[in-house]
């Protein structure tokens, strides 16, 4: 480990200049001065891009995770076509949990299904914690990336403990997660212990991606929307912040992102990460006053305004990055991820417009 000029920690092989810690990406994300803002996209690497849909023709979700092949590919394809500043590495929430021995699928159309959803202390225990031969394919996947994608930074990603427990208790998808919070308020020991017993998965998930080489990692809670903020506090927080106060010694930033998480954003923001990521529900601006100007901010384009003719697009794109500039740091992303049905030129196109406004704006000082 070395310490560069800011005082953060960067690994040996990132600390040279020019290479992904020097990124925009990655400046951004320490509340460093870039070139341009950043920008990526959440499933960028998938079902908008007709050659992931030429190669995922066959084979299905699991097994696409679990060929490093693959994965280098899928992963690659945004970034020749589109030109972003991260790649984020093809792979799925629930490819984890999977190797912890839980018995799932996930269905096309569905999403990940659970054959024995979670209902006793002995179903918690079944659940075994993973080691880095148990996912030894994505420890190859993201040394072959890596290499591959030179100074371009490699984000690598896990579930959050509830959004995984909530699709362990529910059986797969589920709209109300009622299930979810009854196990949450009836039985709160049994509660914790699962999601305890996540946040060391996701944990060891996290290092194996960094010991193999990522610039940062992102932890998604897709599902924490659905709860109060005193709810979050009591049964969520603790649990990532033990994913993410794990990290914190690791040498890479660290984004926490879920969606409907308005009136969380500031409990969210104390779980430890670096940046906080928001939806679109939320002005960007409004964001950084309830997360702190301690962190960055990464979105937060509604995703469906792609579909709309370009000058509603680009006038989007430029109030996203004028709010943007209240934050100390700014990753431009969506506020969730890309639909199947959007044109994949419409994101090409954002990418070079957030760069030519960001980069004039930063040559004016």
């Amino acid at each position: 480990m070395t310490t560069d000029t800011t005082g953060t920690v960067a690994r040996d092989g990132d600390s040279r200049p020019g290479g992904p810690a020097d990124s925009p990406f990655i400046r951004a994300c320490r509340r460093r001065p870039v070139p341009h803002t950043p920008v990526w996209f959440m499933r960028q690497a998938g079902r908008s891009l007709p050659e992931y849909r030429q190669i995922r023709a066959s084979v299905p979700m699991l097994e696409s995770c679990r060929r490093p092949d693959l994965v280098t590919e899928i992963t690659l394809q945004p970034v020749r076509r589109h030109g972003v500043d991260a790649a984020i590495l093809f792979s799925d929430i629930v490819v984890p949990v999977a190797a912890a021995g839980v018995d799932l699928d996930i269905v096309p159309g569905t999403g990940p299904v659970v054959a024995e959803p979670i209902r006793t202390a002995a179903d918690v225990e079944r659940i075994r914690l993973i080691t880095r031969d148990d996912v030894s394919y994505v420890d190859e996947a993201v040394r072959q990336l890596v290499v591959e994608l030179g100074d371009t930074p490699l984000i690598g990603f896990a579930g959050a403990p509830f959004t995984l427990a909530s699709y362990l208790v529910e059986g797969g998808p589920s709209r109300t997660h009622a299930k979810t919070k009854a196990l949450m308020y009836g039985d709160p020991e049994l509660w914790h212990a699962l999601c305890g017993r996540l946040a060391e998965i996701t944990l060891a998930f996290l290092r194996v991606q960094i010991d193999a080489g990522v610039s940062a990692v992102q932890l998604f809670d897709s599902w924490a929307g659905a709860l109060s903020e005193a709810d979050y506090r009591r049964f969520v927080l603790p649990h990532s912040t033990a994913v993410l106060s794990g990290l914190s010694t690791a040498g890479v930033p660290r984004i926490h992102f879920g969606v409907g998480t308005a009136e969380l954003l500031g409990a969210m923001g104390e779980a430890g990460a670096d940046v906080v990521g928001v939806d679109w529900r939320t002005p960007l601006d409004v964001a950084t006053g309830r997360i702190g100007a301690d962190k960055a901010v990464q979105g937060n384009l509604d995703p469906t305004v792609l579909l709309a003719p370009w000058p509603a697009v680009e006038a989007e794109v430029r109030r996203i990055l004028e709010q943007g500039r209240a934050a100390p740091g700014h990753v431009f992303n969506l506020g969730h991820g890309v639909l199947p049905e959007i044109d994949p030129e419409v994101l090409t196109r954002v990418v070079a417009l957030v760069h030519e406004l960001s980069s004039r704006r930063a040559d004016q000082g």
